[in-house]
This record gives C-alpha cells, structure tokens and sequence, in this order.
C-alpha cells in the first residue's frame, strides 16, 4: 500500500491494464464528487487526485488507494463509477471505509512477499509529474555519481552484482567497462524497451509508470561510459508508454536536466525516442540496431560486439529498461545495499509478469532466489478454480516448461537455467491440468517461427520443419521417430543459428519432451490427448453417470446430439465437431 502524505491523495492506477478498465472516468467521478461536496473545506485539507502506474494487481483494476494523513492506506478494487459517491462521503468525508468494497486479504497477500525497488515509484507517483519524482528522490543517484570518476561509478555497478535483465544476464557493470575501454569520441547508449514476449509487460508499466527514473538511469550509464547520445527503442504498441516517456524527456530538456550541460554537473547527453514496428526479433541487440539505422530488423554476425562496433559503426552499449531502472537505486544506497539482496548470482530483485491459469495475474517484483512455488501461490493465490498445477513456461516464448517437481526452483539465472527454463525478461505462464503441453510447445514454436528475421537457415527452415512435425502430431498423424527427431534438430537449431532467437526458440519443445514425454507418446502411438485439447483427437463419448438432462442436446450448434427426456444422451461421431460445446456445458462431467 500506499505511504501516508500530508494531505489527502485518491491514487487511481492509471496504467495501461487500469485505463481499459475505467480508470480515467473514475478519477473524473472523483473530482467531481469534491467538487460537489466542498471535500477540501469540509476536511480542511487538500485533497488531490492522483493518476499513478501500475499496481501490480492487473486483474482487479480499478484499484484506487485513499491515503489521509495519520491513518493506514486503504485499497480498494473493482472500482466503478457508481463506487465512488459511497467512498468520498462514507470514507472520506465521515472517515468510516466501505468495508464491503476494501480489497481483500489476498491484495496484503500478493504484496507481503514482494520487495518492490523498481517499482516503489510506480502506483504511488503521478508519472507525468516532475515535482513528484524530485518529492521521491529523483536525480539523487546522478548527483552523486558525478562526484565520482566514470571509472568509480562502473566499478560501484560491478560491486552491486547487478545483471542484466533483458534475459542473457550479463553482469551490467562488466558491459558498461567493454565500452568505456573502446576508444571513439563519439559512443551511444541504447535502451532497449522492444518488448515482445507474449504475457509480458513489464518495462511497458515502468514506462508508464516512472519515465524520468528510466532517464535518470540511463543519464548515470551515459556519464560512466562517456555517451553523449541516447535512444530509448520502444515498441509502438505501446503508445502510452511513448507519450508517457516522450513527456518526461521534454520536461528535462526544458529544466536543463538533459542537453549540453545535464543539471550543470559537467556532461553531455542527448535522449531520444525511436518507435519499433513491432517485430520480435528487434528485441535481439543486433537487429535493434539495425533497425534504428533504418534498415531491417535482421541480426548480424558477432563479434564485433556493439560494444566495440554498434550503432553506425560506433561503440554501443545497450540495456534494457529494468535494468536501467535497477541503477538509479544502487546510487540512492550504495552497491553493499543492493548486493545484499538477491542470491550469490544474481543480486537485487526481478519483475515477473504472471499470466494463465493463476487467481491474480498481473505483475510481482520479488528478491531473486524466491522459489516458483511461492511466487505463484503465496504472491498469486495459486492455481484459477484450484485445479491442479501442471507447469509453468518460465522466460518468455523461448523459455522452458517446468513441472510441478521443478516448483521448489529459484527465480535466478543459474537455477532456472539448471532446471531446463530460462530467467528471460521475466513472464511467467502458468498451466494446469487442462494444459496440453505439446500444444503449447506447437503455440510457442509458431510464434518464434513467425517472427524469425529468416536470415539464417537453421532458424528459418529448421524452426519451419519442427512446426510442421508438431502440428502432424497434434493431429493425430504422429510418427515413431518423431520424438527423437525433434531433440536432434532443436540441438542442431541452438547450436547453429546466428543469434538468439534461433539460439533458444527450441527450447519450450525441448523442456516438454523431457519432463512430459509420456504426452507426445500418447498423442503419436495411442492418438488420444490427455488434456482434450487436440481437437483431431478427440473422440466424445456419453458416460453413464450422464443425468439424462438434455442440456448437452441444447448446447450442441451442430445437432449431433440425440435425446430424449429420461434417455441417456448419444453423440453422433459423423456430425461432431469436436467443438467441445458439450463437454463445458454438462454440469455433471459426464462426457468425456
């Protein structure tokens, strides 16, 4: 929850998750009601309404905190416009909270386990306010990092233990040194914000939620590496985090914070934003650079490294968003701070994005090293309808499926790598029982397949050729072989194509075919899903603990139901679809 303040603040989640559900009309509704009841002359405070970032906790927007001074924040959720009237005259104005509509013991639950570092600004700041950020120590970081030599400031990054969290993990601090020790007078620094894993949304909501914090990190980075230009590639989809962003750096440039001389501390730096056209793989370093030059999004040979030969053949340093945020905090508390957090291998905390079949999707930041296990039920509430757990894809499209055994895994680079997944960029897709895994390895190879650059063969015929196999077997036209085929070219896949999509797009049908392998083996011998997802294999059949109701009969578009009152239910095969209508219709699980 919210800290108290001095005066009263109604802080509206106004990120993107929040804005589709109403948030804009429910801060309106709010002004409004003050204006109508004289709140401020009544209370004799100022009352403010206050459109922060993102909460976290997507799926119950609007969420909406009532902060008054000397008492404890309290939350609210599913916030409507009809809500507000009761709120501002039962809480506010006769201090007694609508207790009906308090948001639950599972919104304490969802933030008791989190330590929240890059996200302490972002649901609690207005993001489009300069004065906010000065108010929660914006630009202290840089201030004090320009007290120091670059070299010092690199040297602080590598003590802190920070890595980077685009998904290759690469000690931050260590990258920044590569291109402070190349020489050129002319170097740039690259924010690379193109994010594109499905689920996952996390740099969108730091956008959106603390632009200048982004820029205030990158602005210590430029003064350790000596660039003097800077580009922040942000996907155009996501259209509020630009305006969000875009806001910010004219603001700075307008308060001297950004240009010739940054806040007269003796440096150079010019930002600017570049807007991706949505290709995944432009996520790739390489490709990201191309793309800002102008041409296509196509991955490049290395070495030479960006480091030494990046952007228009100059040194080039990039990093992601929540890896440039991280740096502001490590200068706000010093690098034993941050270092004292987190596991041997990787320091300080990580965001994740959870979506699927989990109660409270939306987004956690916990310390690295918490365990799967409790990010999803002890921070999420567990599995939707408390079905069983079945896995869970750990780093986006191109990440590994672990299974119920692998739940005790840490959330940090070495043991998630051990366990046959990846850290990525953070999303994390939960699956129960009704998952079917080779389905989801089919779903997963498609999207990588699709937004392959296909400048390699080994990514754009192999990835093709993989598809084509899984796609048979879902269909019921599996062969002996199929299997071992797979592991091969996904071995050949990784250790041949060019960068890193190609590199670990085979890893989702890898991770599957090793701990649910019985699956592909009942989809190839036997021609049956365990899951009933594989429409091809279906095969519906009435049992007899069938009620004899009718309401499969009702629910059938295709009239391939017969009945009659008091008969069991026949299903004829010729005319079925296998659209699965029945089956989520009969209350009595009695078709299977």
């Amino acid at each position: 929850m919210a800290a108290p303040s001095e005066q009263i603040e109604v802080q509206i989640c106004t990120g993107t998750g929040g804005i589709a559900s109403g948030s804009l009309e429910v801060a309106a509704a709010f002004e409004a009601e003050f204006a109508k009841h004289g709140v401020e002359a009544k209370v004799g405070k100022r009352c403010d309404v206050k459109r922060t970032g993102c909460r976290g906790l997507c799926a119950n927007d609007v969420l909406v905190d009532i902060v008054i001074p000397g008492l404890a924040a309290v939350t609210y959720d599913f916030v409507t416009v009809d809500l507000v009237p009761q709120i501002v005259e039962e809480h506010i104005l006769s201090g007694t909270p609508v207790a009906k509509k308090v948001a639950g013991k599972y919104y304490t639950d969802f933030l008791a386990k989190q330590q929240r570092i890059v996200f302490s600004r972002c649901g609690t700041i207005d993001a489009e306010s300069f004065d906010d950020f000065i108010g929660h120590q914006g630009f202290i970081g840089i201030r004090k990092a320009v007290t120091m030599k670059p070299e010092e400031v690199i040297e602080e990054v590598k003590k802190s233990g920070l890595r980077g969290r685009g998904g290759g993990g690469f000690p931050t601090g260590m990258k920044w040194s590569f291109c402070k020790a190349t020489p050129g007078n002319l170097k740039y620094l690259i924010c690379n914000a193109d994010e594109g894993d499905p689920g996952a949304f996390m740099d969108r909501s730091v956008l959106e939620g603390d632009p200048y914090g982004l820029i205030e990190g990158m602005m210590i980075g430029a003064y350790a590496i000596g660039c003097t230009y800077g580009y922040v590639y942000v996907r155009a989809e996501y259209p509020l985090a630009i305006k969000r962003l875009q806001k910010a750096i004219d603001t700075c440039y307008e308060k001297g914070i950004l240009g010739k001389d940054c806040m007269g501390l003796g440096f150079k730096f010019d930002l600017k934003i570049k807007a991706g056209a949505g290709a995944f793989v432009c996520g790739e370093e390489t490709a990201l650079m191309a793309s800002i030059e102008g041409q296509r999004g196509m991955s490049r040979p290395r070495p030479p490294f960006p480091a030494v030969r990046g952007l228009w053949g100059k040194p080039t340093n990039i990093n992601n968003v929540e890896t440039f945020a991280n740096i502001s905090y490590i200068f706000y508390n010093s690098a034993e701070w941050y270092a004292s957090i987190g596991t041997e291998g990787t320091k300080g905390t990580k965001i994740f994005a959870l979506t699927g079949k989990v109660k409270h999707t939306g987004l956690v930041e916990v310390p690295a090293g918490t365990t799967v296990r409790s990010v999803i039920y002890d921070v999420c509430g567990g599995i939707d309808k408390n079905r069983k757990f079945k896995a869970v894809q750990a780093g986006g499209p191109s990440g590994g499926c672990l299974p119920a055994d692998a739940l005790e895994a840490q959330v940090d680079y070495d043991s998630l790598i051990k366990a046959g997944a990846m850290m990525g960029s953070g999303g994390l897709v939960v699956m129960d029982e009704t998952t079917c895994m080779v389905d989801v390895a089919r779903f997963f190879l498609n999207f990588t397949r699709v937004e392959s650059c296909g400048k390699c063969i080994p990514c754009r015929i192999g990835l093709k050729i993989m598809l084509e196999i899984l796609e048979r077997i879902c269909a019921g036209e599996g062969r002996e072989g199929d299997i071992e085929l797979l592991l091969d070219m996904s071995v050949d896949i990784k250790k041949s194509s060019l960068c890193g999509l190609g590199q670990t797009a085979p890893n989702p049908v890898m991770s599957t075919i090793r701990y649910f392998r019985d699956e592909y083996e009942a989809h190839i011998k036997d021609k049956y899903c365990p899951s009933h997802v594989c429409k091809p294999l279906l095969k519906f059949s009435v049992m007899d603990n069938c009620k004899k109701c009718g309401m499969c009969k009702k629910a059938c578009p295709v009239d391939a139901i017969t009945w009659e009152k008091g008969q069991l239910a026949v299903i004829d095969l010729d005319k079925c679809t296998r659209c699965t209508t029945c089956y989520d219709a009969c209350p009595f699980m009695a078709i299977e």
